[in-house]
């Protein structure tokens, strides 16, 4: 299973580089790392580092560090959380590279729904923004669903997909701040850990832009039980 998982992750990187040479290397790519590790029966600590660059590596885009502590409402689900994320942004602008450090304290809420292999995910976020010479509010309502493939539950070594869609609206004008749709194949290692390969579109200020996206997800329990 590992290898078919292997030439599809292999398939997604050249799809990926064949657009980007078409889109005259438009095609961004990030990296990603995700952890979500139990601490106690109810608490959970979130971890995750996001490097994304505006090529498949080498010209930083944006880094992203983000942390904060979660409480079940509900076993195992029904989670609310506190963060804080470091941003540190490098855009363009009119051809030169600026850095911009932004610091985020956000709140949000995450339910979970099974029906039969479906597995959907709601998740709502509300973000305080402390840019360098700004402060912004924002809203962000995910919808993520995960289907096992090669078996009728997300078990190891099985093969699965994942999509979602996620908005994002500003608290003053203009309210619309980008959408992203994602799709993406992923492997179940155990049961504490996945990898997902896939393709995401953002549409911001009226402009296309696609992702290769590489994620890894850790979900090793720090309590004993």
């Amino acid at each position: 299973m590992r290898k078919i998982f292997t030439k599809l992750l292999f398939t997604v990187l050249s799809l990926g580089s064949i657009t980007a040479l078409a889109q005259k290397n438009d095609l961004g790519a990030w990296y990603m790392y995700f952890g979500n590790n139990k601490i106690s029966k109810k608490l959970n600590w979130h971890n995750e580092i996001q490097y994304r660059n505006f090529d498949a590596v080498g010209d930083l885009e944006q880094l992203l560090l983000r942390t904060g502590i979660g409480y079940d409402l509900t076993e195992n689900n029904n989670n609310i959380l506190l963060g804080y994320g470091f941003i540190l942004s490098r855009p363009y602008v009119n051809g030169e590279k600026k850095e911009n450090i932004e610091h985020r304290i956000f709140q949000q809420f995450i339910t979970k729904q099974k029906f039969g292999r479906f597995n959907l995910q709601h998740r709502y976020r509300l973000e305080e923004r402390f840019l360098q010479d700004d402060f912004r509010m924002r809203f962000r309502y995910m919808i993520g669903l995960n289907i096992p493939i090669t078996q009728k539950e997300m078990l190891p070594k099985s093969l699965y997909a994942s999509v979602y869609n996620e908005i994002f609206l500003h608290f003053d004008s203009p309210v619309f701040d980008r959408n992203r749709v994602y799709g993406a194949l992923g492997y179940v290692i155990n049961k504490n850990m996945r990898i997902e390969a896939g393709y995401m579109n953002q549409i911001q200020e009226n402009r296309n832009r696609g992702q290769i996206q590489i994620g890894f997800y850790n979900n090793i329990p720090f309590n004993k039980n």
